[in-house]
């Protein structure tokens, strides 16, 4: 018994030192790695150059005065493919999965900001826009928590659209700009899926949605072209056309592009390349 009397204070005392929260040993380790960062940042010393006999190139360090911090220019979709917004956090949360997201959005609509949008998340991975392959190093990722066979909550969309406006803003990302992972890698990924309501973001100014009036698409309108203008890789064009088809068309993802939908794809090629 007397033993209680020493081995209280001992429990309540580590209670106190302990963290607090189930991700505040998360948290301390992304600070500790943004002071890492930032000690990289202030280094002023140049590299060593040398040509190809070994001679040394004389240089050196000279600060300049006009220079500013990078800035996203895109927003990349997707859902999370998992069961609770529980096992998205825990995932983005350990070593081995080498994946994460500046954004994560629960079905409640709460937002988890979990990197800062100035540093470059692991997101997007392989794939092409346009002229873009590292969509990590000029992007912020959005997760949405959705197994990628369920509706997406109002509460979520409501949040996300909150989101998106003030990213708009802040970083001036034009209307183009806010793209699924489905469009960026369609050889590897289905996110965010047919159910997202990409009409609903194009009537708030986040990319784009067709007319609904369309005009015929030329007999000689070459889709392969148009997709690629949009920003489409297009080296597999089958994978192109179903990435197109789950933003564009939704109701159907067959890797064949119906009348409809090259009427769809004509109308839209108008609003990227007006």
């Amino acid at each position: 018994m007397k033993y209680c009397y020493f081995i209280l204070p001992l429990l309540l005392l580590l209670n106190s030192c302990s963290p607090k929260g189930p991700y505040a040993l998360t948290n301390k380790v992304y600070s500790d790695k943004t002071k890492g960062y930032v000690k990289t940042i202030q280094t002023q010393l140049p590299d060593s150059l040398a040509d190809s006999t070994g001679r040394q190139i004389p240089s050196d360090w000279v600060g300049t005065v006009n220079f500013g911090i990078r800035k996203p220019n895109f927003v990349i979709i997707h859902f999370t493919a998992q069961d609770s917004i529980g096992q998205t956090l825990h995932t983005f949360t350990v070593t081995q999965s080498q994946v994460s997201a500046h954004y994560v959005i629960a079905k409640s609509g709460k937002v988890f900001h979990m990197v800062n949008d100035y540093l470059r998340a692991y997101q997007a991975g392989a794939g092409k826009w346009g002229s873009v392959t590292d969509m990590n190093s000029c992007s912020v990722g959005i997760e949405i928590d959705n197994n990628g066979n369920e509706p997406f909550t109002g509460a979520q969309i409501n949040s996300l659209l909150v989101l998106l406006a003030q990213l708009k803003k802040n970083y001036s990302i034009p209307q183009a700009n806010f793209i699924g992972h489905q469009d960026y890698a369609p050889k590897r990924k289905p996110d965010p899926g047919p159910f997202f309501p990409w009409k609903t973001l194009a009537a708030h100014g986040f990319g784009y949605w067709s007319d609904d009036i369309l005009e015929l698409a030329p007999a000689d309108f070459d889709y392969v072209t148009a997709l690629k203008l949009i920003g489409y890789d297009t080296s597999d064009i089958n994978a192109a056309i179903v990435a197109f088809k789950r933003h564009f068309v939704q109701t159907d993802i067959k890797p064949k592009l119906t009348q409809l939908d090259l009427n769809v794809l004509y109308n839209v090629l108008g609003k990227y390349n007006p």
